[in-house]
């Protein structure tokens, strides 16, 4: 695997024994719960219609994974606007 600089640094750092690891401080803690908090918050609600035989499939593919159909219907939606999932153009 290809390490781009600072991956190659810090793997350096840690074969060398060169890292020191120190323990956050309550105000680092409380910053990064507060940005885990609204990663994850999902604030807005919204109807759509859908053919009924699309619903019908991500209920399948829903269940097939473990997922309730609404978090598989958010995930597609984020995923899309993230860039990580492209739709064919006509």
């Amino acid at each position: 695997m290809k390490y781009d600089k600072e991956e190659q640094f810090i793997l350096d750092a840690l074969d060398s024994d060169n890292m020191k690891l120190s323990t956050p401080s309550l105000e680092e803690i409380e910053s990064i719960k507060s940005a885990a908090d609204n990663t994850f918050k999902k604030d807005k609600r919204v109807t759509i219609r859908l053919y009924s035989h699309d619903f019908i499939g991500i209920q399948k593919k829903a269940k097939q994974m473990g997922i309730p159909y609404q978090t598989l219907i958010s995930s597609l939606i984020h995923r899309y606007i993230e860039g990580d999932l492209k739709i064919a153009t006509m």
